[in-house]
């Protein structure tokens, strides 16, 4: 029976995940989880369900913390350092990382130098920390859980890694797929955060929108497979039933192709690398179905080959690009800057990030970079909302 800690179980990927493990309790313990605080409850639900102490739940937030910890009887872990603390404290045989954003980096890096295999859903943590974090990545301790490399890891045993032509990452096009730029600049945050074919957070859904969330997945994808990004191909497939494919020296392509839920490569990325039967319904392959591929429109949508320029310009690059993103997105949401502004700001803190921009060898100076980045950002959108 492996041994859990979920970090972030509050949120879409973490909930998912207790429910996994709730119908495979055989397979599975869950032994510490973290979470945010914006949901006492959830989280008192799920220490209850699977028989946790106060000693192995985490909450950021102080005064959920205090409420959770009453009713559980004893003081939980808290404060900003929470899920870090936690990821240390318990003996586990899997870390899933689900938090949002950069702030998972310090849990990224505290599961890596454990005896846990990490199972990473928060790829900004490895975006952000780049080398720094795979020179802390023992073999086989990284598992993707992002449906995205799930996919092309689970492709990549169809071959040798010297057979390997190309990759290619599937995007569902957000809910704004076909439209230009000009048709995009009224929209709203409502239909942002509206996807058509999956549910997940609220940052996750929103850089869909922006096509950034795929600009990250293709930074990824070049750190955790060592591939160049020039050799990563983004295809659109609304469809969101082929999660990504790679493309091999004879021509072949293998997909991995499974209903858009994310409850397969959950389980698949605890019990990697087993399988968990019935993790999720399978394709029906007796009624009719179409999929359709189409390339992405990138003047339209931009973020990506800002990524694949990030990419490969290396660290600390990708850790600017992420940051610039969430505090864009915070300026969008606080009606500061529309949408395609967005992507506007990032480009705008990459293009002045000269004076800064040294490759970091610790997590101290990643997030030095990352907080100059924020502030950049915050200047750059307050000046581009005196504009409007």
């Amino acid at each position: 029976m492996k041994r859990i800690v979920i970090l972030g179980s509050t949120g879409s990927i973490g909930t998912q995940a207790c429910e996994v493990i709730q119908d495979n309790r055989d397979a599975f313990q869950v032994v510490g989880i973290a979470a945010g605080g914006r949901d006492p409850q959830a989280i008192i639900t799920q220490a209850k369900e699977f028989g946790l102490q106060p000693g192995q739940v985490a909450v950021q937030r102080e005064d959920a913390a205090a409420q959770v910890g009453q009713v559980l009887g004893g003081a939980v872990l808290s404060g900003e350092d929470a899920a870090r603390q936690l990821t240390e404290s318990q003996a586990a045989d899997v870390v899933l990382n689900a938090l949002v954003g950069a702030a998972g980096l310090a849990s990224t890096i505290a599961a890596l130098r454990s005896d846990a295999v990490l199972a990473l859903a928060n790829k900004e943590s490895l975006v952000a920390g780049g080398q720094v974090v795979l020179r802390e990545a023992k073999p086989g301790a990284l598992v993707p859980v992002d449906s995205e490399h799930s996919a092309m890891a689970q492709a990549l045993r169809a071959g040798r890694r010297d057979e390997v032509a190309r990759f290619v990452l599937t995007a569902s096009g957000g809910p704004f797929r076909g439209q230009t730029r000009e048709q995009m600049w009224g929209v709203t945050p409502e239909q942002a955060v509206t996807h058509p074919t999956w549910s997940m957070g609220t940052m996750n859904t929103i850089n869909s929108a922006t096509m950034v969330n795929k600009g990250l997945e293709l930074i990824e994808a070049s750190l955790l497979f060592d591939v160049e990004p020039s050799l990563i191909d983004v295809t659109v497939h609304p469809q969101s039933i082929v999660h990504s494919m790679v493309t091999f020296i004879d021509g072949a392509t293998i997909a991995q192709a499974s209903p858009p839920s994310m409850k397969m490569p959950i389980a698949h990325a605890l019990a990697w690398p087993g399988r968990v039967a019935g993790a999720q319904p399978s394709l029906d392959f007796t009624t009719a179905s179409e999929w359709t591929f189409e390339p992405l429109n990138n003047e339209a949508f931009p973020a990506v080959e800002l990524a694949r320029q990030v990419a490969s310009a290396g660290d600390p690059y990708p850790a600017i690009y992420n940051a610039a993103n969430e505090v864009a997105v915070d300026a969008f949401f606080d009606g500061r800057i529309r949408f395609p502004q967005i992507v506007d700001t990032i480009d705008a803190v990459l293009d002045a990030a000269g004076s800064y921009a040294h490759t970091p060898t610790s997590v101290e100076e990643i997030l030095e970079v990352d907080a100059q980045a924020r502030r950049s950002a915050a200047e750059t959108a307050d000046a581009l909302a005196r504009k409007q």
